[in-house]
């Protein structure tokens, strides 16, 4: 008897460790040596990497990213985007014909592996596209360290997208997804997306980059800059210090995702410190085009501060805005932007936006292939949330984010809607991805804000950044702290929201004006349960507010940043219409509305307002 308890027992404890499992995350330590042929645009590179096994999982294989084998005629990227055609990512093709097809072959892409050892010992690898699987020679152990030395020299391509040579603003060498990348390994085992054009995941890394190259160049990079007066650009006192016509670099950094870095002849370099924040380093070509980067610092200066405030401290020591010359895009302490922008506005807006991914991506590093919502979403949110206080609208908004769920209410008649759960390379329709990622995981925040009230989700971001900052959250961590602090059960809405294309729409469909009240029946036309907002305005131009709770949530709203209300009894989701009767006769009445504060996104606005005559 006691033998057959003891065995139970050990089988329950190990199934709740098997659900239990604690949480880990790999850990990479690169040393890389690089010398770069500024004149052919190439670069031979050796690389020692200390890989740290933290899983629970015995590993036989590992893999790398090769990215910028992408860049080339029949690639998969280009395979992708000719597919695609007009609907494809505007900024790889062109009238539906793939940019990367016409890339002359001495500026295709090219990562070309010399060799790879572990530990000493030479290892079979094969290159499958942009992924290379490389065979160990001996298992990397649960809580182990392994080392990787490798060789290799690769051609820097023709600029189409992010990384490249020579684009379209002039900049020599925009230099991302550079090096033989290793792949991140979580509970979802490897993730070895193949390259084809969206985002990333990848291991927290230490990095230490030794860059010899043209001594003209000047180099912004995302790291500590360790021998700033021996080059170019970063001290007025430098004396430069040239070997063969090279200048040697070198960069540090600890605990980031990834190293990028680009070089012109043309840079300069300024910087600032951010009152308890970074230094901050602006590198970008100074011409006509570029005045209004002398404008930025305030600006960026109050940025880091508001993001600070709200949505946690920013961990690293510096921060660079580069001038990449395509876009925008984010990697360990520097973003690659493009940098002749029109007003301070336009500029910011794109800082605005590749800096908050510091937060969401670097610092909270979601799996972005795999939920591209909560990396762009909730960047796009911060982005709203901080541009409205830098650059107040000259007409005031109902709230910071009205224009995004204006944008998402009118892209919702064109009928291309796919949702925000795919992963972000299977979108079959660029515009697409951009609703789902961007605005619909930036909206997917609003929404909860209206639900539980601005103040908790104030407090969940905050809660989310505690627990997770410099690791590697999902959607399910998010919507565990939104729960936690809200006290609301609020899965049924992040289904809707990000696994469906189901839309919101209620409305009013009738009013009864009785001596001393008024009744409204509210009908919900759509697909998407939601508590509601309704308010009344009176001709002395009082709102009152009355709360319907949704029964799903289970616990009702107890303020808002918006506005007192009332809490009325709440309406079942199965329920189609529901019924509140307000002290008010119609004379005392001016407007009859769903949702005020327009956060709710609802499709069809025409019928949630009634002005009373």
């Amino acid at each position: 008897m006691k033998k057959s308890v003891a065995i139970l027992f050990a089988f329950i404890i190990s199934q709740f460790h098997a659900q239990q499992g604690a949480y880990y995350q790999q850990a990479a330590k690169y040393k890389m040596d690089i010398d770069v042929n500024a004149e052919k645009f190439t670069y031979q590179g050796n690389q020692t990497l200390e890989y740290t096994n933290n899983s629970p999982d015995e590993l036989n294989v590992v893999y790398f990213h090769l990215y910028w084998n992408a860049f080339k005629p029949n690639s998969m990227m280009d395979q992708r985007v000719a597919g695609q055609g007009k609907n494809g990512d505007s900024r790889l093709q062109k009238d539906g014909i793939s940019r990367l097809a016409s890339i002359p072959k001495d500026q295709e892409g090219a990562q070309n592996i010399h060799w790879i050892k572990q530990n000493g010992k030479t290892l079979k690898f094969e290159v499958q596209e942009t992924i290379m699987k490389v065979y160990l020679a001996e298992p990397i152990k649960p809580n182990s360290t392994t080392t990787f030395t490798m060789d290799w020299d690769a051609v820097i391509p023709q600029q189409i997208r992010r990384s490249g040579r020579n684009n379209r603003e002039g900049v020599d060498m925009t230099m991302t997804q550079w090096y033989p990348k290793i792949a991140e390994y979580d509970y979802d085992g490897w993730a070895t997306f193949d390259y084809i054009g969206r985002e990333f995941h990848a291991p927290f890394s230490d990095f230490d980059v030794t860059i010899k190259i043209n001594k003209d160049y000047v180099v912004g990079a995302g790291g500590i800059l360790e021998n700033p007066t021996e080059v170019k650009g970063y001290d007025a006192n430098a004396k430069i210090k040239a070997e063969k016509n090279k200048t040697t670099w070198r960069w540090t950094a600890k605990n980031m995702l990834d190293f990028a870095w680009a070089a012109d002849r043309d840079y300069i370099v300024k910087s600032f410190d951010v009152p308890q924040g970074p230094k901050v380093f602006l590198v970008y070509q100074n011409n006509d085009k570029t005045k209004v980067w002398e404008q930025a610092q305030p600006y960026v200066t109050k940025y880091f501060q508001l993001m600070n405030a709200h949505f946690g401290k920013y961990v690293y020591p510096t921060y660079a805005f580069i001038q990449g010359g395509d876009g925008g895009m984010e990697y360990g302490m520097c973003t690659m932007i493009l940098g002749e922008a029109k007003d301070i506005e336009g500029l910011m807006g794109l800082m605005a936006h590749e800096g908050a991914h510091s937060w969401y991506q670097q610092i909270l590093a979601t799996n972005e292939s795999m939920r591209p919502w909560m990396d762009e979403g909730f960047t796009s949110y911060a982005e709203g949330y901080v541009m409205n206080q830098l650059f107040p609208p000259a007409e005031e908004l109902p709230n910071p984010f009205a224009n995004s769920v204006n944008a998402y209410r009118n892209f919702i008649k064109k009928g291309i809607e796919e949702p925000a759960v795919w992963l972000g390379d299977h979108h079959d329709n660029g515009t697409s991805y951009t609703y789902a990622s961007y605005v619909k995981g930036e909206l997917y925040l609003v929404q909860l804000g209206y639900i539980m009230g601005e103040q908790n989700l104030a407090e969940t971001l905050k809660q989310y950044y505690n627990q997770w900052s410099m690791k590697h959250p999902s959607d399910r961590d998010f919507l565990h702290i939104a729960q936690k602090v809200s006290g609301m059960d609020l899965k049924w809405f992040q289904n809707y929201w990000i696994n469906t294309t189901k839309t919101i729409d209620y409305g009013i469909k009738d009013v009864k004006y009785e001596a001393k009240s008024t009744t409204i029946t509210l009908v919900n036309n759509g697909q998407v349960p939601m508590p509601i907002d309704f308010s009344v305005m009176t001709k002395d131009k009082k709102i009152v507010t009355y709360q319907v709770p949704l029964n799903m949530t289970h616990t009702w709203k107890e303020k808002d940043a918006y506005g007192e209300f009332k809490t009325m009894p709440y309406w079942p989701w199965t329920q189609k219409e529901y019924s509140i009767t307000v002290p008010y006769s119609k004379d005392q009445l001016a407007v009859l509305g769903i949702d005020f504060s327009q956060r709710m996104a609802d499709v069809n606005l025409e019928n949630n307002f009634v002005e009373v005559k």
